[in-house]
């Protein structure tokens, strides 16, 4: 944890917007860039508003579809180059999920050290009709058969725990009934009054809420596994990992994060 002397530093709470695809990603779009004091997008989130900071982008994504003219100039954009050490810091690729929303959410923690993370458009559900993506039909890449998305809800509770342990706080601005992500929710309104008090506050419940034995039985296990893989190609090394330990991993992280919190 910080400690005063560096809260005093900083008056104003570090809070930053991740932006995924979802439809209702749209709802951000009036919302005051003062009230953030930096806005990701992941992939193609970047057309959503103009005022974005930086751009997470997998390392598949095609080039026409990235920003172009000032748009560009201006532009901090990073990929596999950057996120993969990032996500290595926190155990790799098979353990905390291969899909840009949590891989997106490692990096900014670890590169930015925000004192709330607040996703919107990240909840992965797509059982709606009509389009997936704020931009029309997409591809719903964390449903893809892989074997490090094997449970989101495992896999966000994770990160959660993670995060925490980093001093971050992950809250979602989702107001979908459900969402894949294990984390706090809160309104837009609420999210910009939060005061360094506030963040604390809301810090201490959720850590009273967590089983921080299930956490580190998990992380033991990861450990002992060793299914880490520096360069992030996970893909390469598929015969060596066993699907059923990492269910009973997913399993571990699920039970030491109080679903309530959804």
């Amino acid at each position: 944890m910080r400690n005063a002397a560096a809260i005093d530093d900083c008056p104003t709470p570090r809070v930053m917007l991740l932006l995924g695809s979802a439809p209702d990603v749209v709802r951000c779009e009036a919302w005051p860039k003062r009230a953030f004091s930096r806005i990701v997008a992941i992939n193609n989130a970047w057309r959503v508003r103009p005022d974005w900071d930086f751009l997470v982008h997998a390392g598949d994504f095609p080039s026409h579809r990235l920003p172009r003219g000032e748009a560009l100039r201006q532009a901090q954009i990073f990929s596999a180059a950057h996120y993969v050490p990032a996500q290595n810091s926190f155990g790799g690729f098979v353990y905390a999920g291969a899909t840009m929303a949590l891989t997106a959410a490692y990096w900014t923690i670890h590169s930015q050290k925000p004192d709330v993370l607040a996703f919107l458009g990240c909840d992965m559900i797509y059982d709606r009709t009509g389009k997936t993506h704020f931009y029309g039909i997409g591809r719903a890449d964390p449903l893809r058969p892989d074997v490090t998305l094997r449970n989101l809800e495992a896999k966000s509770a994770r990160l959660l725990v993670q995060a925490l342990k980093r001093d971050c706080l992950c809250i979602n601005l989702s107001d979908l009934p459900r969402s894949r992500l294990i984390f706090p929710r809160l309104t837009f309104d609420e999210l910009r009054d939060l005061s360094h008090d506030r963040i604390s506050e809301m810090k201490s419940q959720v850590l009273a809420g967590i089983r921080f034995d299930k956490a580190e039985k998990a992380e033991r296990i990861e450990n002992d596994l060793g299914y880490f893989y520096e360069d992030g190609m996970y893909w390469n090394h598929l015969d060596e990992i066993d699907e059923s330990y990492l269910a009973d991993i997913d399993r571990l992280w699920i039970s030491a994060v109080e679903t309530g919190q959804r």
